[in-house]
């Protein structure tokens, strides 16, 4: 190598050594010693995705089983008015979902677009959510087919369900000829205040297909207590009562540290 070649290449590698000091320098110091996180983008820590799975408080869905759609209808309160409930299986004990989503579509006997009705919903990890809409208007219009979908993808968390502190007793149904009444007590069976709990009613008949359903709420239930909670409908049943489905929600959250 000539002395000019020799001479080109010192001061090549001159300049790659400073660009590797300058830029490099910091770049190596932020890999190796800024702690990993969920939001970095990468794949690491345990993750079996990227920012999901292992400590992160998303979760990868190749590892969990998906939500299932049990059914959805619509039940005619009165003329012109009807309400709407589906039935949201999860069997993830530890996952569940803190916000998505949701629309209802209705449609007359002849497949005839009615209306739709859109919402948002948590998902309770291993259990059944119960999506209830009320006071829906149709006209003059009468709903044969109701449909579910979520309008958005599933973002899967690491979540507790506290509703199962929530005991439901002495369900007894009334005044099934005039206006019918489900009365049930719950309990807080928890050392923790619960607020606005949610309770949903599902009425079946002996097959096991709903003819109705109603929601109600109790904005504070504290630890220990036990309220009565009423649902009732304005006009009689013409069905018989097969089994009654009260249902508590209680919006998903973390798990609390031992």
């Amino acid at each position: 190598m000539s002395w000019a070649s020799r001479r080109r290449a010192s001061y090549a590698f001159g300049v790659s050594l400073f660009f590797a000091v300058v830029i490099g320098g910091p770049i190596g110091y932020w890999y190796f010693s800024i702690p990993a996180t969920c939001t970095d983008g990468i794949e690491n820590q345990g993750e079996t995705d990227v920012d999901r799975g292992g400590p992160c408080l998303l979760l990868d869905t190749r590892a969990l089983s998906p939500a299932s759609i049990l059914w959805s209808r619509s039940f005619r309160v009165r003329d012109g008015s009807y309400s709407a409930a589906a039935y949201i299986q999860n069997a993830n004990e530890q996952a569940g979902v803190s916000g998505v989503r949701y629309k209802f579509t209705f449609y007359d006997e002849k497949n005839i677009f009615v209306g739709e009705r859109f919402g948002s919903t948590y998902i309770m990890p291993g259990s059944i959510t119960p999506i209830f809409e009320g006071a829906i208007a149709t006209g003059n219009r009468v709903v044969a087919h109701t449909y579910f979908q979520f309008e958005d993808p599933l973002a899967w968390e690491r979540l507790e369900n506290r509703a199962l502190s929530i005991e439901i007793n002495d369900k007894q149904l009334t005044d099934i000829g005039t206006v019918p009444r489900v009365h049930a007590s719950a309990r807080n069976t928890s050392v923790h205040d619960m607020y606005d709990v949610v309770f949903r009613a599902a009425v079946f008949d002996p097959a096991g297909n709903a003819f109705a359903a109603s929601e109600t709420t109790i904005p504070k239930l504290r630890a220990g207590e036990k309220q009565n909670i009423v649902f009732t409908w304005p006009d009689p049943f013409t069905i018989a009562v097969g089994r009654i489905d009260v249902v508590p929600l209680v919006k998903p959250a973390m798990p609390r540290a031992e």
